[in-house]
C-alpha cells in the first residue's frame, strides 16, 4: 500500500513538474523507465538472495535439495520478483483510464501465472532429473507421472487465467469444463489411459526401464529404453524400436526376462532326438569302456536294468551337469524322456546357467551340446535326423 501511494505522489509531482505540452506523455514514459529498472532490479535482487540460499543448501548432508534448487529454478523462480513489481506498479501508471488500466492489470496477471507455473514446472524436471539421477530410482516408470503432473500445473494456470479473463471464479470455470467432461475424456483419453497405466506398471513393478521385455502382439523383444506418459519404447534386438501405449502394457500379456537377469538364472530347455531302435542294453565289453572312463557313477552296476544304454546316458548327462560351473546346481537340473514323436524319442536337457548374457550364454549352451553330440556314441545310442542325400545314396533298389 506504501509503495502503491508513492508512485501514485511520483506521478503527481511529475505531471506537476513536466507542464508544458506533452508532459502527460513524459510523465507516462518515466515512470514506465522507472517500472523497468524497478523490474531488473528485483530480478536481480531475488537471483541473489537464492544464491544465498543455494550456498546454504550446499553444507547440508543430502543431495535432494541440491539437485532441486538448482540454478535452472533459481532463474525461473526469480522472474517472479519482476512480474510482481510489474503487475503491481504497471496499472497505477494508467489508472485515469479504466478499461486501458483493466487490460493491462489482466496482462500481467496473466504473466505472474505463466512465470509461476514455468517454475513450478522447472522444480518438477528437477525432481524428475534427481529420481533418473540414482539407480535405485531411475528403474521405476514415473517418468508418465512427472508428465501428468507438469500437465495438470498448465491446466490450472489455463483456468485461473480463464477465470480472470472472463471475470469468473476458477469454480465456475471448473463446472463449465465438467460439462464437457465426455469431450475431455475423449480428446485426452491415452492420456489419461497412460497416466493410470504408468502407476499400476510402477506400483507393481511390472515394467523398469532397462528391463528386458517380450510382447508378441507388438512384435516388440528387446530392452525398454523410455518410459513415457503416451509410449513405451522398446530397442529391439534387431536395433530397430518399438512405441508401444503404457495401457497396452496393462491389458495385454508380456514377458519380463529382468527377474532372470537379477537371480543370475537364464534357462536352458533343449531336446535330442535319440533313434528308438538304438535303445538296448549293453554287454560286458561296452560296459567296461564306460566303466574305465568312470561315466557309471551312481549306477548300481547289480540290476541289470539300469544297464539300459539310454537310462545309462541320462544318469552321465545329469552327473555331467553337475560337474560344470556354469550350471546352476542349487535350481532344478535334469535330463528327461518325453512322448515319443514320428521324429524319434526326445529327451529333454533341462538346466540353468549363471550366465544371463546372451553371448556368454549362447557358448555355454553350444559347448554342453556339443559335448552330448560327441559323447553319445559311447552309449551306443545314435541320434535320429531326416534322411539326406548322402544317406539315400546308400539305399539300393533290388530289381
Amino acid at each position: 500500500m506504501t509503495l502503491a501511494l508513492s508512485l501514485e505522489n511520483f506521478r503527481i509531482l511529475l505531471q506537476d513538474t513536466f507542464t508544458f505540452p506533452g508532459g502527460g506523455i513524459l510523465t507516462t514514459l518515466i515512470l514506465l523507465l522507472t517500472i523497468t529498472v524497478s523490474a531488473i532490479a528485483g530480478y536481480y535482487v531475488a537471483l541473489t538472495i537464492l544464491k544465498g540460499i543455494a550456498w546454504a543448501v550446499e553444507w547440508t548432508d543430502t543431495d535432494w535439495d541440491d539437485d532441486l534448487i538448482n540454478e535452472k529454478f533459481r532463474r525461473a523462480l526469480s522472474q517472479l520478483s519482476p512480474a510482481v513489481i510489474v503487475a503491481w506498479m504497471l496499472p497505477r501508471c494508467f489508472d485515469e483510464y479504466n478499461f486501458l488500466a483493466s487490460t493491462i492489470n489482466i496482462l500481467t496477471s496473466f504473466y505472474i501465472i505463466a512465470v509461476s507455473c514455468r517454475a513450478l514446472n522447472t522444480l518438477v524436471d528437477n525432481l524428475f532429473e534427481a529420481f533418473a539421477k540414482r539407480d535405485r530410482l531411475s528403474t521405476y516408470a514415473i517418468k508418465g507421472i512427472f508428465q501428468m503432473t507438469k500437465l495438470i500445473i498448465i491446466g490450472i494456470g489455463i483456468i485461473i487465467a480463464l477465470s480472470l479473463l472472463v471475470g469468473k471464479t476458477p469454480v465456475a470455470i471448473l463446472t463449465t469444463l465438467g460439462a464437457s467432461a465426455a469431450i475431455l475424456m475423449l480428446v485426452f483419453k491415452d492420456t489419461v489411459l497412460g497416466l493410470v497405466a504408468s502407476i499400476q506398471l510402477t506400483a507393481n513393478s511390472m515394467v523398469r526401464k532397462g528391463d528386458w521385455i517380450k510382447a508378441d502382439k507388438h512384435k516388440a523383444n528387446g530392452e525398454v529404453i523410455d518410459i513415457s506418459l503416451t509410449t513405451v519404447k522398446i530397442k529391439n534386438w534387431d536395433n530397430s524400436v518399438t512405441t508401444v501405449p503404457p495401457y497396452s502394457l496393462v491389458s495385454d500379456s508380456f514377458q519380463n526376462y529382468q527377474a532372470m537377469r537379477d537371480d543370475h538364472a537364464r534357462r536352458v530347455m533343449r531336446p535330442i532326438f535319440v533313434d528308438a531302435s538304438s535303445v538296448r542294453f549293453l554287454n560286458e565289453e561296452e560296459l567296461g569302456i564306460l566303466r574305465e572312463k568312470g561315466w557309471l557313477k551312481g549306477i548300481d552296476e547289480k540290476d541289470a536294468d539300469m544297464m539300459v544304454n539310454l537310462r545309462l546316458f541320462r544318469n552321465y548327462l545329469e552327473n555331467f551337469l553337475e560337474e560344470r560351473p556354469e550350471v546352476r546346481t542349487d535350481m532344478t537340473f535334469m535330463v528327461r524322456q518325453l512322448d515319443p514323436t514320428p521324429s524319434g524319442l526326445p529327451l529333454e536337457i533341462y538346466f540353468y546357467t549363471s550366465e544371463t548374457r546372451w553371448k556368454p550364454f549362447e557358448h555355454i549352451q553350444s559347448d554342453i551340446f556339443d559335448h552330448i553330440y560327441a559323447v553319445v556314441g559311447f552309449f551306443g545310442i545314435k541320434i535320429f535326423q531326416t534322411p539326406a542325400g548322402t544317406d539315400l545314396q546308400h539305399l539300393r533298389i533290388d530289381k
